[in-house]
């Protein structure tokens, strides 16, 4: 198990230092840098000893003013070399954590709604702020001095054993117990972090969790009970919180009190020494002024040693997302699809949606989310060009599952899904997104304008163009009652806004991007009858010519389209205009019930 631990931990460091190799140049500058002020902060200790042995003791005074000057001199140039090594280095660490971040969120966009049904937001939101945030500071806080403190025990250690051997020799005798605690602590601390990261996360999914179901809370009088999980939960951090600061208290400052202890010795041996005269005084002077120097880089080390243990955690934290497989992926060698009239197009620019238009067709389709029965068995279904077919059934029957499937957010278990006679799978995914654009039941707006909203899926829009697609949903007349019109901000999750003010400006932003097969799940669902009647009317002078595949339980969507399919169990049971099933008297009829008649 330990082997296969550190074979992850191999890998993860090897991922790490992808992001570093980029920024090489700057390192090295960083560390010449770094070196440069090292070796003129290590001669500072050695002017005690001319100053002792030649300006004090000797009592000469041009000595003394020229060690007191050069002393100065050191000093501030050392300080600015650190300030220009660690200013750039703070901006290079802070590009290389954000390409991280980045690469994870890249990761996340990739994912399906698979992974996101089973992992908690909160959770999601620790690694990508916490965990980054924790290697982002072990970065950018310690490795910099990690090096400089390398570089300056090192050379310590030479000019130790220089000034006098024996006495080197005797400080040696404290180290051995000083790594024992290090590496006995260190190891229990690695485990309690993972488990605080996991607590963390466990308060930051309950904060999300309950805000968002405030409403709930507060109509079930709730507030208390909610209260005292929270209170739980928070109790639960401290107590790991303070397990693990005790630990890091252990595994970095008590090595460095072992190492404070052991100065006594060195005292003792070396007074003894200079009053043998086998050292002088000013030698001894400069030994206790680089021994006692020699205590930081070592604390130091050793506190970074403690710090490595919680990034290994956060490191290991952020690859189980990256580990997670992309069910959804392009395709290695995606069929070409040429542009309107055979113009080049830009790498990575979405074709135009003419040349991917077309008969659509489901084929064998089948899909699972792992929990029982399937969610869609076996699904067979045609979709002319231009055609308008409603999709309908109850809870649970696969409706919703279909608006993915042909938007690829998901990829079929078994069959296919052809648009145009091309399966999806052999298309680039920002192709297919192109041409085959969804309306969600709960739309999701950003805490923008309702302008910015709209023109979110073609921001090349003109504000005429937003302005036209706002009207064809009806919107120009709540729009007029506002001041600020399309300039106004919605708030967060357009929470300013009703529930089918949100649904009108998510269709006004499908019909902007003017796909060639626009899939509508639910539109209608927070409307009261006449704001369905008024919506649709704009929806039909959109729909008209446009392939259309409405996902509904209302009878008079079903009504306007051309053709209704009816899903039960993850089949189609029924399918023919409104009209037709309605006089079947079978699953239709009964879905509707008294609304026929």
């Amino acid at each position: 198990m330990r082997r296969r631990s550190r074979a992850l931990f191999d890998r993860e460091v090897r991922w790490a230092l992808g992001f570093v190799r980029p920024y090489a140049r700057w390192l090295v500058l960083i560390l010449a840098l770094s070196l440069a002020s090292t070796a003129l902060s290590l001669y500072i200790p050695y002017l005690s000893k001319d100053l002792v042995d030649t300006a004090l003791l000797g009592q000469d005074g041009a000595a003394l003013t020229r060690i007191v000057a050069l002393f100065a001199g050191i000093t501030v140039v050392s300080f600015g070399l650190n300030v220009v090594a660690g200013m750039r280095y703070t901006r290079t660490s802070a590009d290389i954590l954000f390409d991280m971040r980045l690469a994870l969120y890249r990761h996340l966009q990739r994912l399906s709604p698979r992974f996101y049904a089973r992992t908690p937001i909160g959770d999601i939101m620790s690694r990508i702020n916490n965990d980054i945030g924790e290697i982002q500071r072990v970065v950018s806080e310690s490795l910099l001095s990690w090096l400089g403190n390398i570089a300056y025990l090192l050379g310590t250690v030479g000019i130790l054993l220089w000034l006098d051997a024996r006495l080197f020799l005797v400080s040696l005798a404290i180290l051995p117990p000083c790594l024992w605690a290090l590496v006995r602590y260190r190891r229990r601390l690695e485990s309690v972090t993972a488990e605080l990261r996991e607590r963390s996360a466990g308060i930051g999914s309950f904060l999300i969790e309950t805000i968002l179901g405030l409403k709930l809370t507060v109509a079930s009088n709730a507030q208390r009970r909610e209260q005292r999980r929270f209170r739980r939960k928070n109790d639960a951090f401290i107590r790991t919180l303070m397990s693990m600061r005790l630990l890091t208290y252990l595994a970095g400052g008590l090595p460095g009190l072992i190492l404070a202890g052991g100065v006594a010795v060195i005292f003792l041996y070396g007074g003894q020494r200079v009053i043998a005269e086998a050292i002088t005084m000013g030698t001894f002077v400069a030994f206790m002024a680089y021994q006692m120097r020699l205590l930081g880089p070592i604390q130091g080390l050793m506190g970074l040693y403690a710090s490595l243990a919680t990034a290994r955690v956060s490191l290991g934290r952020v690859h189980v997302i990256l580990d997670t497989p992309v069910d959804v992926r392009d395709p290695d060698a995606p069929v070409h699809v040429e542009g309107l009239r055979g113009e080049a197009r830009e790498p990575g620019a979405p074709v135009p949606v003419a040349r991917l238009g077309g008969e659509m067709r489901l084929e064998g389709v089948s899909f699972s989310f792992g929990r029982g029965d399937p969610v869609l068995d076996g699904v067979d279904l045609a979709v002319g060009e231009g055609e308008v077919v409603a999709v309908v059934g109850a809870s649970g029957s696969g409706k919703s599952t279909i608006v993915d499937l042909l938007s690829r957010q998901l990829d079929p278990d078994a069959g296919r899904i052809l648009l145009g006679g091309r399966d999806l799978r052999a298309l680039r995914l920002a192709d297919v997104r192109a041409a085959v654009v969804p309306v969600e039941q709960e739309p999701f707006l950003f805490n923008t304008t309702i302008a910015e909203n709209i023109r979110y899926g073609r921001p090349a829009a003109s504000d005429a163009e937003v302005a036209a697609a706002a009207r064809a949903v009806g919107l120009d007349t709540f729009l007029a009652t506002l001041p600020d019109g399309l300039e106004t901000l919605v708030g967060e999750q357009g929470r300013e806004l009703s529930a089918g003010q949100r649904q009108r400006v998510a269709v006004a932003r499908a019909f902007l991007a003017d796909p060639a097969v626009l899939v509508l799940d639910e539109p209608t669902s927070s409307l009261d009858p006449a704001s369905e009647r008024a919506l649709m009317e704009g929806y039909e002078a959109v729909m008209r010519g446009r392939m259309t595949i409405l996902v509904s339980h209302r009878l008079a969507l079903a009504r306007r389209a051309d053709r209704v399919v009816v899903l039960e169990r993850g089949r189609i049971v029924e399918e023919g205009t409104a009209a037709e099933l309605l006089g079947r008297r079978g699953t239709f009829a009964r879905l509707f019930g008294g609304e026929g008649r």
